[in-house]
């Protein structure tokens, strides 16, 4: 239709000798040809291509509301420059120098850094990682996807994963009878990670760059109980076993959002990357954060069981041994020491179950509550021996 208009439209502009008629048919021609490209540029919402596609638009429409922001700032020094001369008061010294030196003018407050996280509760309980809530000096404040700001207090910060809650600290607003209101906050749903299976459409959200909010990224999972040593700077290493490895990008900014399921369910939380690599992503299953968000709920931390030994995983179990920086194998007063275990020992099952290196001992303790009884079979030099240990308890 276009090649047959622009020849009718250059003979108009050429010649301007045609008559009235044709150049009114040449018109409506145009204005026909523009109409209906105009109708189908605004002719209808998009419709959504196949049934995967309309199931990635419908979580992240009906889950993003639940995901927030969090905002890390601190005081810093404010720095001002000044200049001296060293050699001022020297009698006789022939030059004026000027120096720049730096000096302290008070402090301000700042934004040093950002995260990611999610609602778990309509009262305001935020998941995040604990790596993203570290500095106990810092501030936080949580941004919820219709833009508002609460500040956030660090509720408890698990001692094993990378994971902390918060709670977000509302101002106490009354009603015209006096009575206190509350926001009701939207809450994401936990699923089941435990159902996870390695090709299974994941979606990843988050504050990408700290500044990117609700950036969404759409890939599968591409492995299952990995063990991984992650660090965030000098102040944070640590090894976190059974996390879900995807190639969803969970860029910075990401950690602590979720990783959801096309029912739309929490199945992870989004904790590392690999910096040398392109597409693999962590997060720790969903199934690890339930137990501390209800302890958070009812008991005001997150606790574990501790049986309180160090250990190097060996074919046979966990040899119980000194660390490289020389802390003792078996900790003083805890429950090891309790029950008799001594360095040297080799831990082969707790409570009848295999200690290996695919399943190892910290694993297997974490299956308890503080306060269980549980029979360790160990090896001492070449003589088995079953001992009771009665675990102990260990929070942040």
């Amino acid at each position: 239709m276009l090649k047959m208009l622009m020849p009718v439209i250059s003979l108009s502009v050429v010649f301007g000798l045609a008559s009235g008629i044709a150049g009114g048919f040449a018109y409506e021609r145009v204005a026909e040809y523009l109409g209906a490209t105009r109708e189908r540029v605004v002719e209808k919402e998009y419709i959504p291509q196949t049934t995967q596609e309309q199931k990635v638009i419908d979580v992240v429409r009906n889950v993003s509301p639940s995901v927030v922001s969090i905002v890390i700032s601190k005081d810093v020094p404010v720095l001002e420059q000044f200049f001296t001369n060293p050699f001022e008061g020297i009698p006789g010294f022939p030059l004026q120098l000027q120096i720049p030196q730096l000096r302290q003018k008070g402090v301000e407050k700042k934004e040093v850094g950002g995260g990611s996280g999610f609602l778990v509760s309509p009262d305001g309980l935020v998941v995040t990682n604990k790596h993203v809530v570290l500095d106990q000096e810092a501030e936080y404040t949580v941004l919820t996807n219709d833009g508002k700001s609460y500040p956030a207090k660090v509720l408890a910060k698990d001692p094993f994963q990378d994971l902390a809650v918060l709670k977000i600290q509302e101002d106490q607003i009354f009603d015209a009878t006096g009575l206190l209101t509350h926001t009701l906050f939207p809450a994401a749903l936990l699923g089941n990670s435990d159902a996870l299976e390695i090709g299974q459409t994941v979606i990843a959200i988050g504050n990408a760059l700290g500044e990117f909010r609700n950036t969404i990224s759409v890939g599968v999972v591409s492995g299952l109980s990995r063990t991984i040593t992650a660090s965030g700077g000098s102040s944070f290493v640590e090894t976190i076993e059974d996390v879900i490895q995807t190639d969803a990008a969970i860029n910075k900014g990401n950690s602590g959002g979720p990783l959801l399921n096309l029912a739309g369910e929490v199945i992870g939380i989004n904790t590392a990357t690999v910096l040398q690599a392109q597409s693999i992503g962590f997060a720790i299953p969903a199934n690890k954060a339930k137990k501390g968000i209800e302890q958070v709920k009812t008991l005001g931390k997150i606790v574990y069981p501790s049986l309180g030994v160090r250990y190097v995983l060996v074919d046979s179990g966990a040899l119980v041994s000194k660390s490289l920086q020389g802390d003792p194998a078996v900790v003083p007063g805890s429950a090891a020491q309790i029950a008799g275990i001594q360095e040297g020992d080799i831990i082969l099952e707790l409570n009848k179950e295999k200690i290996t290196k695919e399943n190892s001992l910290g694993k297997v303790i974490q299956k308890y509550n503080p306060g269980d009884v549980v029979t360790i079979k160990l090896l001492r030099g070449v003589q088995e021996r079953i001992v009771n240990v009665t675990l102990g308890e260990r929070s942040e």
